[in-house]
């Protein structure tokens, strides 16, 4: 029997999914460390992991690896010490090494975290990726755009999921931003060259360092443009088809980035970029599970449950690359003007005619306030042997369907 250790700040949806996947492994005792009080984790999984461990910063590793030591002290040796958010990978692998427990490094987690580092080590290793700058102050990025040229996207070096990312056209836009990012030594800010084109992620799974599976998206439109405008219902399209010769160069191009970036047995999610020269670019790496519902995604495209396929890389660095059965593909439902959700229009017509296509929906509730994330308010999944069906139907569906504010 394995003792497990998994990490999560808070009790989220996807934090109950991901303990979900683990306490499903066989032959495994799973022990909880969050920040949040054991009470807030839903009964079904309280009575089915082994104990709950609560600390005050569970970013701060030492205060997770005695968290560690005090379960193992009644569990036995820990086999894993793992989470899926993105911000703990570095604070876990260094309670690892403090612990003598096995998985990623503390070297390889930097790599994957800071995204100033991660274009450096791509670059030395001649793996593709857009031009960049760290400014320390607002002096340091001016000279960076007087070299570069506009647009430039700026972001903090350890963002996720596109937060508090700037995509800047002009000098008066790029000083804006520069005085709303204010860096400074002790928080710095990554400016990039922006990258046109079309943007795409790819899932890659590794065991001892040897990528063998993938998955790829398109992003229809790409992720920064949709937090740019919060009306933008957007989708994403997971092809049934992703081993074709259109994928030779950014597949060759991941399998470089993941070996100088150090990545040994996990999951990662890389977003890239296909030039209008039809030349690639990697934009960065996060060594975690994806969010915009790209694992559900796979899980329909593959007819697997794709987060107990992980939670088995991570437990036992074993996997089994399923078949791809299915075109797989998300329409995110954002609300259009201010206010809460007053009424949800079209929703009949689409289910008249795409109906048998939908696999997962999660509807806006009338008088709900908006998220304010990408994924908007509510998703419609859908899937079908064939990706150019999935496609027409992802537009079909973000043409009919209209969540109204107010």
């Amino acid at each position: 029997m394995h003792f497990v250790i998994f990490a999560a700040p808070w009790f989220t949806d996807n934090a109950h999914r991901f303990i979900e996947a683990n306490v499903g492994q066989p032959g495994v005792r799973v022990a909880v460390v969050s920040q949040e009080p054991q009470e807030h984790l839903a009964g079904h999984l309280r009575e089915r992991i082994a104990a709950h461990w609560r600390v005050e910063d569970i970013f701060n590793p030492v205060q997770l690896a005695d968290a560690a030591r005090t379960l193992s002290a009644h569990f036995g040796p820990i086999h894993r010490l793992y989470g899926a958010y993105e911000q703990l990978q570095v604070p876990l692998a260094e309670a690892r090494e403090l612990l003598g427990v096995e998985g990623m490094s503390a070297e390889a987690a930097h790599n994957f975290r800071d995204k100033s580092r991660m274009k450096n080590v791509l670059r030395a290793a001649g793996v593709p990726c857009a031009r960049h700058g760290l400014a320390h102050d607002e002096a340091e990025g001016w000279a960076f755009a007087e070299e570069v040229g506009y647009p430039l996207v700026l972001k903090p070096p350890a963002g996720a999921g596109a937060q508090s990312t700037f995509r800047v056209d002009t000098a008066a836009a790029f000083g804006e931003a520069l005085k709303i990012s204010a860096p400074s030594p002790q928080q710095p800010v990554l400016i990039e060259e922006f990258v046109t084109g079309e943007e795409h992620s790819l899932e890659t799974i590794s065991i001892g360092g040897r990528a063998v599976w993938h998955s790829l998206t398109h992003y229809y439109p790409t992720p920064l443009e949709v937090l740019r405008n919060p009306w933008i219902q957007w989708c994403l399209l997971l092809p049934r088809e992703i081993d074709g010769p259109q994928y030779d160069d950014i597949r060759e191009a991941a399998g470089r980035a993941l070996e100088a970036l150090g990545m040994d047995t996990g999951l990662t999610h890389m977003e890239w970029f296909r030039r209008g020269d039809g030349s690639v670019a990697i934009s960065e790496v996060g060594a975690r599970p994806p969010g915009a519902q790209i694992t559900t995604l796979v899980s329909r495209a593959h007819d697997i449950d794709f987060l107990h396929a992980w939670a088995r890389v991570m437990v036992y660095g074993e996997f089994e690359p399923p078949a791809r059965r299915y075109a797989a593909g998300a329409a995110f439902l954002r609300g259009q003007g201010s206010g809460r959700v007053v009424a949800i229009h079209g929703l009949e017509q689409a289910g008249k005619e795409l109906g048998g296509l939908v696999t997962d929906v999660k509807l806006p509730e009338v008088g709900q306030t908006p998220t304010g994330s990408y994924e908007g308010e509510g998703y419609v999944l859908l899937r079908h042997p064939e990706t150019e069906v999935v496609r027409q139907a992802l537009q079909r569906l973000i043409s009919t369907v209209r969540v109204e504010l107010g």
